[in-house]
Order: structure tokens, then sequence, then C-alpha cells
């Protein structure tokens, strides 16, 4: 048979056989070749929407997994889906810790007046939803007024429809073999949902489960962190105050305030003294880290003029310096313009900075505190002469907890703390923290801070 519809037809089947659903063929006619290709643009645009389910689905799979906050992936299934299946209403549900209450987790509707909102929540004795825990299958009901003369007494039906709501199909949440709330897909309009609607719904609530317990894990985590600053900061607190007390009775004592000590005692006291120094440390920067990942660092920017700042941290640590011997000054010679800083903030940030390279430089070396400005912001450096750091060790610093193989030169305590604060701090005002170094050479600490806007020239 010489007919030009065959090869239009053999070409639309090529076509869709690269992913191409869109094609022009002549469908006119009674005769088998014309029901063929109607058949074959049926088939088309059955292709084309499953292919645009599972463009979906993959794109949605990776949204998810990417995912931990519930609300962001929930909104994006929400926008994502509504060329493909019908709903104008998705509501998730999670079963309590009990197994006994659900308790409505998330909800977005076209109705301007949603009648179930997150927090509502409903036994599950005599509830019809049991069964779909039981079974682990959908349910459909596509007349919601009539289910609701059928049972007056459910209130969440009652209130669905005084939404507006016409028919919903409800999926459990499964996760980990056990159910763990359910999703439901709800129209205005009744008769909306078919068995072949299943199949989709089932693999969004499979991926919705994923992220559901994700999240769950993910809060359970948030939760335990906050309630271990919580402890950090009750502890440190209440050791705080008679720590302190011990080391200004030891200074009076020393200082001969309750008559002679001799050279024994005065040694035993030394070594209690930089103990508990050593102590009172630790325990202000696990305040001091506390109050961070708590999110209570907060800060009082102002203008800061940088000169007579600079000039304070390195007055402050003159002292310390001095018992090693260390020469502690001012690298710079040009103007530098003020800073939007907190002040005490940055202060406690370059403290630690210069306390650290004080800890970690052997005697008769020196210490160089400089900026420069740079565009936006101002650069400040702390350099020192002393052992350095490894290459590989860098990426170590400014963690908690987190040391390297170089140790302070004089046995000087050290938490493993103090850079993971002044990283907080100069993040918190929008800088940036980093070091360069070469062992047997030194190290250099750089941190930037915002010019001011009054004092910007660009």
């Amino acid at each position: 048979m010489n007919d030009e519809r065959i090869r239009a037809y053999r070409d639309a089947a090529l076509a869709m056989t690269s992913g191409r659903f869109n094609f022009d063929i002549s469908v006119a006619g009674e005769d088998e070749v014309a029901s063929l290709g109607r058949a074959l643009q049926d088939l088309g645009c059955y292709l084309e929407k499953k292919f645009a389910e599972i463009k979906a689905l993959t794109t949605a799979t990776e949204k998810i997994n990417s995912a931990l906050v519930v609300e962001d992936v929930f909104n994006y299934v929400y926008d994502s889906f509504k060329g493909l299946i019908p709903y104008d209403r998705i509501g998730v549900s999670l079963l309590d810790e009990d197994g006994a209450t659900l308790r409505a987790r998330w909800a977005r509707s076209e109705s301007s007046d949603m009648r179930i909102n997150p927090g509502y929540s409903r036994s599950l004795q005599g509830s019809s939803l049991r069964e779909i825990f039981r079974s682990g299958k959908p349910r459909i009901i596509n007349n919601l007024v009539s289910y609701l003369e059928s049972h007056p007494n459910s209130d969440s039906t009652s209130k669905i429809v005084e939404e507006g709501i016409r028919s919903s199909l409800t999926c459990p949440l499964i996760a980990m073999g056990k159910p763990i709330g359910v999703i439901f897909f709800s129209s205005m309009k009744p008769e909306t949902y078919k068995d072949v609607h299943i199949d989709v719904y089932l693999q969004i609530a499979g991926q919705l489960s994923v992220i559901v317990e994700k999240s769950r894990m993910y809060q359970q985590l948030l939760d335990l962190n906050e309630l271990k600053n919580k402890f950090l900061g009750i502890a440190a607190h209440d050791l705080r105050s008679p720590i302190s007390a011990i080391l200004a009775s030891i200074e009076m004592i020393l200082e001969g305030d309750y008559g002679p000590v001799s050279e024994p005692i005065k040694d035993a006291l030394k070594v209690i003294e930089t103990s508990s120094s050593g102590m009172l440390n630790l325990i202000n920067d696990l305040l001091d880290v506390s109050a961070i990942e708590s999110g209570h660092l907060e800060l009082k920017v102002q203008p800061v003029d940088l000169d007579d700042f600079l000039q304070g941290c390195v007055s402050m640590g003159k002292h310390p310096a001095g018992k090693k011997s260390i020469r502690l000054e001012l690298g710079y010679h040009q103007y530098l313009p003020k800073v939007l800083a907190d002040h005490d903030k940055l202060k406690q940030a370059m403290s630690n900075l210069i306390l650290n390279a004080i800890n970690y430089s052997g005697r008769d070396t020196k210490i160089t505190v400089s900026a420069r400005p740079e565009g936006r912001y101002v650069v400040i450096s702390v350099a020192d002469q002393g052992q350095g750091i490894a290459r590989d060790e860098l990426k170590k610093l400014f963690k908690e907890f987190s040391k390297t193989s170089s140790r302070p030169t004089e046995g000087e305590a050290s938490t493993g703390l103090g850079l993971a604060i002044v990283k907080r701090i100069v993040e918190a005002h929008g800088g940036k923290v980093w070091a360069e170094s070469e062992l047997k050479k030194g190290s250099t600490f750089y941190i930037t801070v915002p010019v001011a806007p009054d004092d910007r020239t660009e």
C-alpha cells in the first residue's frame, strides 16, 4: 500500500522513541489507516503525560533528597504537580509518638477559608483512617457530602466540606515499614479521583514519607543540640563564680594580704592559679559557644574607630606577651576607615587571635597586628613568628575542639574553642576569616570587617 500517511505515522513513532510527542499527522477518514493514526495520536498524548509525570517525580525526588525542611518540599509538590494530577487542597497529618493521635502538620488550599489547619488533631479511636494504616492502601471518596450524611459525627469531614471540598484521595505515609501519617489530596469537584491516579499519588506519598522522617530526625538533632547548649550554659554559669572566687583568693594570698607565704606554698598556689585560669577560660568559651549556637549572639553594631580600637587591643595583649619577651606591635602606616561592628564582640575576636599568637610563639619573637582597606572591607591580620601550621592541617582551624599538631610553646591552656568563636563573631558581622602558615616560619590570621557606610570610598 502506497499511503503517505503510513510514512508520517512511522516518523511520528520514531519521534516518540526520542521523547518528542508533539507531531502533526493526518487522522481524517474512516479507514483502518486513519484509525491507526488516531490511536497513535492518543498514544502520543498518553506518553507525553506519563513522561511529564516521571520528570516531575524525578525532580521532586531530587528536591526531597536535598531538603531538610518539610514545608519547603510540600510547597514544591503543591506548585509542581498541578498540571499532572487534580487537587485544590493538599494536607499532611502525622501520628503522634503514641500512635493514637493524628495531628495536622501542613496544609495548603485554594480556599480562602481553611477549616483544618496545622495543629488540628483527632484520635484514631473509631476513625476510618485505621483501615488505611492497616492495609497501607489509599482511599478514594468522590462525594464527601454523601459521606458526611452517612458519617455525621466526623468532625474533620464536616470541616473540609465547609471549606468547599467535595472529593478526596487519602494516601498513607510509610517510613521504614511503619505508618507515620497520611497525605490528603482534595478537590472542590465531586467524582475527581479514579483508580488510575493511585499509582502517581503513591509515588508522591512514598517520597514524602522519606522527607517527613528525615525532617523528624533532623528536628530531634536540633532539639538535642538546644538541650546540650542549655546544659552547658547552666553548668558553665554555675562553675564560673566559684572559680573566679578561687582566683581572687589566690591573688590576695600571693600578694601577702593574709601574711607572709613561704616559697613552696607560693609555687603550689601558682600551679592552682594556672589550672584555675585555664578552667575559667574554658568555661567562658563554653558560654560563648552556647550563646552563639542557641542564636543569642546579638550584635550592637556602630561605627568603630579602627585605629583607636587596634591600639587598645595591642595594649591589652602587652602584658601576656611581655611574660614571654614577645614584642607586640602595630604594623600599619595608613589611614584606616571606620568599620561597622559590635565593639565588644570584635574586641573579643581580636583578643582570641592575639592570645592565640602569643601562646604558639616562642620567646623573643614578634607579633604584628596590621590592617588595610580593601574595597568595602578592612582586612585585619595578626602575624606571628611561631612554629607554624602544616598545610594539610589548616582546614582543622576554626572548628570547635579541633586542634593541630602544633602546641603552645610553654604549656598554655587551650580549649580548642577560641578560633571557632572568632569565626562565628566575624561571620556574624558579614566578614570572613582565614589563615596562612608555613612550618617553622610562623602564621598569619586574617579577618575582614565591613567599612562603615559613611567612610566608604566606592
